[in-house]
Parts: C-alpha cells; structure tokens; sequence
C-alpha cells in the first residue's frame, strides 16, 4: 500500500513487502538510497552491483558473496559492507535479507517511484563518500550478535558504508509505551524496513500558523515485512507491538555524523569523514 502524494509535502510512505512465492525480491526507494528486499530459497542467486559500497543485511538466511575478485562468507543476522562492483549473493539456506545502496547500477522498478517524480528540495544530497581507511578493498562482515549495543543507547546496533548508517533495532516483546522517542528530521529521510514482529509507525505533522494546514496523527499498522520511508520534518516513531521477536532496521543516507560523534556507530573507526579538516 502507498500513501498519497500530497502537493506542499510528501506523506510517509508505507509499503508492504507480500511473501507470496519461493523467490521475492521488490525495490524501495528513498530519495538518496534503494532498499532491495528479498525472501529466496537455498541456492538462489542474487544480483547486485552499485558505484560505492553496498550493504548486505541477512536475517534468517546465510550465503557466499563472490564478485570483482573478492568473496566472503556471510551467516546469518549480518552485515556485509561490499566495496564498489558488481556481485553475487549465492544463498546456502531458505531466508530473507535487503540489499542497501546509493548508486545502484542495476536499478530495479521501486514500488514507490511516483512519490519521487517531484524533487524535494528539504533533503540534502548524499554528498561525497567517506573514504575507508581500513581494509578498503575487502568485503567487511559484522555478525550482529558479535558485538554490543552501546551502553546508553542498548537496543539499537548502528553500522555504517561510505555513504549510509543503519541502525539495527532488536526486542522481545512489546515496546514500552512510556518511553517512546518522537523526534523530526530536519534535511533527510529515514526508511524503517521491518523485519520481525508487528509495529505501529506513529506519525504527526507540525502545525504552522495556518490552521488550514494541520493535519490528524496518524498511527500506522506495520506487519513485517514492510517498509515506512519518512520525509523530512514529519515528527516520528515507532512501537513494537505484540508478543515475540521484533526487528527493526532504520536506513540513512549520508551517513549519521550525529551518531558517529556520540560513539555509537560501531565500525566508525574504518571511515574518515570527507568534510573533516
């Protein structure tokens, strides 16, 4: 399901990722970054390839990644941070996982293309990428339940590429209702792929001065899999709800330079910030 476009602003749009069918892969789009969703079975093979680095999530699913004359072996609940190139992804079990990148080379229809038909001038560009200062030609693979969420910030694991960050997001049960954080950005979006368990994506528009603008909240049911990209200024956040596993990506392009000051992006040390003096 799509959202309206709507003329002065872009509403969020929400699209549901069905699972119909042994192979799936659909495309989402931000304006500065692609989401390939895919759910494939044992020994498929998928196709990427993109002018910067790509990130490869898998959830529930390992693979091979071979391409450009590199390879790695990739397990499950992992991040791979792929240099520029075109590769394969060679699954050695059933499962699911997203293909995240800026300059895509093999660009496939994304669902939500009208909704970008009308530059928004609100978001900033991607910018210049980040150099990598380590290992810089090889295929870098994060297992997620290898490292720690930092201390103040405990449910969120936060990695970056060249040119995004995403924030990995895992909880049992429900979120709690107290202690929400609804927040607005002010010069780029923020996509949430959800992965696991049910969410509400709880959106409010400001009000400005003329009455005639304001709009209801909105409160949006989120089943996994599905996808909330988020326009700039529009105050957010989002609810776990239901028992079980939940599992939340957010996606940035750039990268966030807010997070990598705080210390919580946890293969920060790899990059070097282009605009750094």
């Amino acid at each position: 399901m799509l959202d309206t476009v709507n003329t002065l602003k872009r509403d969020a749009d929400l699209v549901l990722l069905n699972t119909d069918g042994s192979v799936m892969r659909r495309c989402v789009r931000a304006r500065n970054f692609a989401i390939d969703w895919f759910r494939a079975g044992r020994g498929s093979t998928l196709e990427f390839a993109s002018d910067e680095e790509t990130m490869l999530l898998l959830f529930d699913a390992a693979g091979d990644i071979s391409g450009a004359g590199r390879g790695a072996i990739a397990p499950r609940r992992s991040v791979s941070v792929v240099p520029a190139g075109s590769y394969q992804l060679k699954l050695s079990e059933p499962g699911s996982g997203g293909i995240l990148s800026t300059h895509r080379r093999d660009p496939q229809a994304a669902v939500n293309a009208a909704s970008y038909q009308t530059p928004d001038p609100r978001i900033a560009p991607v910018g210049s990428a980040w150099p990598r200062i380590k290992s810089a030609d090889d295929i870098r693979v994060y297992e997620i339940d290898a490292f720690k969420a930092p201390a103040d910030n405990p449910r969120l694991k936060m990695l970056q590429s060249a040119t995004m960050s995403i924030n990995w997001v895992d909880y049992d049960g429900p979120r709690d209702r107290k202690a929400l954080s609804p927040h607005a950005h002010a010069d780029f979006e923020q996509a949430s792929l959800a992965v696991a368990g049910d969410f509400v994506h709880h959106l409010r528009v400001p009000w400005s001065k003329n009455a005639e603008e304001w709009r209801e909240d909105e409160h949006k049911l989120a089943p996994s899999p599905s996808v909330l990209v988020i326009p700039p200024e529009l105050i957010h956040t989002t609810e776990g709800v239901g028992p079980g596993h939940h599992l939340l990506i957010d996606i940035f392009a750039p990268p966030r330079r807010d997070f990598i000051a705080k210390g919580w992006v946890f293969n920060a040390a790899d990059y070097r910030d282009p605009t750094a003096v």
